[in-house]
């Protein structure tokens, strides 16, 4: 299955263990709650699914590495405790809580949230003195003498023996005690995940061409080469960094992340190009519909590969339109939630003023507390950051009515549903623009597919084109036939 199919899965199961019964009792009882154990290649993700279950159930997360830790800090410490039997004391061998547990029961405190995951990555990694601990884990839920909590689900995951040399292979007994799920990479469902984690359009728009190298290992005379889903992220991180600060990104710096030679050097050849195109077809003034004769001369001349770089190009600047209208509109919806409950309060209220900060540190407290729990995006944790930045700006004067109250603390509600409109009307025309310069350059070709079915696909282009109506849009959505015309598209492109 792929990563996607996968974390659905495991959603599934965390609702299925958590469902309980009309006595308040797990449905599954916790000895039949079989631990799942996710096996596939390294650096595909299998981490980042946890964060994402975790969120999208509520619940809390402690995830850990094993091949980090020794058999002192799983199992715990070793101490002499007296026990009497039979009428003689006998000095007795315990041991402390083991750190993993402890971490679970710390989590419980400093969030709140009875009910979580324990992830354990590596978990066929380790050494040999942790190895029996490990097992004993998988098959009776205890590291030492401490069990893992009610209501705690444990996941692990493992990389097949073809991509560590450390691995160690599981017996028939603990095989028989987990929920096994095997993993493969898969691009087009990387795709989405790095849509919303705003990966770097340049190298979306290279897998777009070359999605055979998006997940390489390969074994040559020079050693061991691959490129792993980890690399693209982290090395996307370190570009727009870099190009913020107008630092040169070498082909050294690209092998540094995406560790085969023949793909980095592809790589880095391509960001040269995607930057010439960037230049050479302003893509801002397509977006503001300025566009000289001169490049629509260019587009017609121009090969295959530019032509797509150049529809992502496109693509990206007006999805980045889209997405300042989703912030704004997200911001707006939320800060009208606070007015409606602040006005549903404050007719009731002794003091308006006090009404309104009740209410906004509630606001802070939970904002406070989903955070910790890890249960906001970084996006998120940005947004509500805002949103509260801007209602403490907000608060009305002592001293005044309610209607008053009510009316000052609307006003910068006021600027900000301003700030929206302004935002839909810009990506509106960009939007506009845009297609008119698909339909002149490409017309209905398999550029103008691909176009309207990353804008389909994409969340701010979902999001933007609910509200906004664009009919050429619908037009295209529906004459192109996506799903069969894309998989068409595809293929050609990794052929």
């Amino acid at each position: 299955m792929n990563i996607k199919e996968a974390k659905q899965e495991v959603v599934n199961t965390v609702k299925a263990y958590l469902e309980k019964d009309s006595a308040g009792d797990y449905l599954i009882p916790a000895v039949r709650q079989r631990p799942v154990l996710l096996m596939g290649p390294p650096g595909i993700g299998k981490t980042q699914i946890m964060e994402q279950v975790a969120r999208e159930c509520k619940i809390a997360l402690v995830a850990y590495t094993i091949t980090h830790h020794t058999r002192q800090s799983a199992v715990g410490l070793p101490f002499i405790e007296k026990e009497e039997f039979g009428g003689k004391e006998y000095a007795v061998t315990e041991y402390t809580m083991s750190e993993i547990i402890a971490s679970i029961y710390h989590k419980m405190r400093s969030t709140g949230l009875l009910e979580g995951i324990l992830f354990i990555d590596e978990i066929n990694c380790v050494s040999e003195t942790l190895a029996p601990t490990m097992l004993q884990f998988l098959q009776c839920k205890t590291f030492g003498s401490q069990a893992v909590p009610k209501g705690w689900i444990i996941v692990a995951a493992g990389n097949p023996p073809e991509y560590n040399k450390s691995v160690r292979e599981f017996d028939m007994v603990t095989l028989d005690r987990v929920r096994r799920m095997d993993i493969e990479a898969d691009y087009h469902v990387w795709k989405e995940y790095a849509r919303k984690e705003q990966v770097h359009p340049a190298l979306l728009s290279y897998l777009e061409l070359r999605p055979k190298n998006f997940y390489k290992v390969e074994a040559d005379v020079d050693g061991l080469q691959f490129v792993t889903a980890r690399g693209w992220e982290d090395f996307s991180d370190l570009l727009k960094a870099y190009e913020s600060l107008k630092i040169p990104v070498t082909q050294e710096v690209v092998h540094e992340f995406l560790r085969h030679a023949d793909v980095a050097e592809d790589v880095a050849a391509y960001l040269d190009l995607y930057r010439k195109y960037q230049d050479d077809y302003g893509i801002e003034g397509i977006l503001q519909g300025d566009v000289p004769t001169e490049v629509y001369q260019r587009v017609s001349r121009a090969g295959f590969d530019e032509k797509i770089s150049v529809t992502g190009l496109l693509l990206d600047g007006l999805l980045r339109e889209m997405a300042a209208f989703c912030w704004e509109k997200e911001l707006t919806d939320a800060w009208y939630l606070y007015l409606k409950e602040y006005r549903s309060q404050i007719g009731q209220a002794k003091d308006a003023k006090e009404c309104y900060l009740s209410l906004l540190k509630q606001e802070e407290e939970a904002f406070g507390q989903k955070k910790a729990a890890g249960l906001y995006t970084r996006r998120e944790v940005q947004l509500y950051g805002s949103l509260l930045a801007f209602l403490k700006e907000s608060c009305p004067a002592g001293g005044l009515g309610a209607e008053e109250s009510f009316e000052k603390a609307k006003e910068g509600f006021g600027r900000q549903a301003e700030k929206l409109s302004k935002a839909e009307e810009k990506a509106g025309k960009a939007t506009e623009n845009a297609f008119d310069f698909m339909e002149t350059a490409f017309a209905a070709g398999e550029e103008m597919v691909l176009f309207v079915t990353e804008l389909t696909l994409s969340q701010e282009g979902a999001v933007f084109l609910s509200e906004y109506e664009c009919s050429r849009y619908h037009k295209y959505n529906k004459e192109l036939l996506i799903g069969s015309r894309r998989r068409e598209l595809l293929s050609e492109l990794e052929r």
